[in-house]
């Protein structure tokens, strides 16, 4: 007998699923309306999966185990493009005197403060009393102007 599978389970799971649900459901909307409705309808499956996104990273955030607050201690710089994706510097500042690891939820938004995605970066063996910075990289191509921000942050 197999064991259940459990992979449909997965955050990471869930994201394929809603984007491959969003794609079939634009080239459905865009071969049977109009433009102003397909836009329309476009615009409603980025947002679906944009909080899909957002909510796959908050389950990764929930499964550290005895992290405490940094908020703090994290920065974000500006963001630029690297390829088709946009990215920030994520800068963590240890004010411990022993190594720790840093778990961070980024957002990035528009102009308008409308959210665009979320990724979550892990910055390993931050030194005692020192920075190390990690990269913040958009799970798929953002349009316009975009900031990051720290939603939440984690030391472990």
């Amino acid at each position: 007998m197999n064991p259940p599978r459990q992979a449909a389970r997965t955050p990471r799971a869930r994201l394929r699923r809603a984007a491959a649900a969003a794609a079939l459901a634009l080239a459905v909307t865009g071969a049977a309306t109009g433009c102003d409705a397909a836009k329309e309808a476009a615009g409603d499956i980025v947002s679906s999966a944009t909080a899909a996104v957002a909510s796959a990273a908050q389950e990764k955030m929930d499964q550290i185990k005895d992290g405490v607050n940094a908020s703090g201690d994290v920065s974000a710089g500006p963001t630029s493009v690297d390829g088709d994706r946009t990215v920030a510097t994520i800068t963590a500042t240890n004010p411990l005197d022993k190594a720790a690891d840093y778990t961070v939820m980024v957002t990035f938004r528009d102009d308008g403060g409308n959210l665009l995605d979320t990724v979550v970066l892990t910055i390993d063996a931050v030194p005692a009393s020192a920075s190390k910075s990690g990269t913040a990289r958009s799970n798929r191509t953002l349009g316009g102007a975009t900031t990051a921000e720290i939603a939440q942050a984690l030391r472990h």
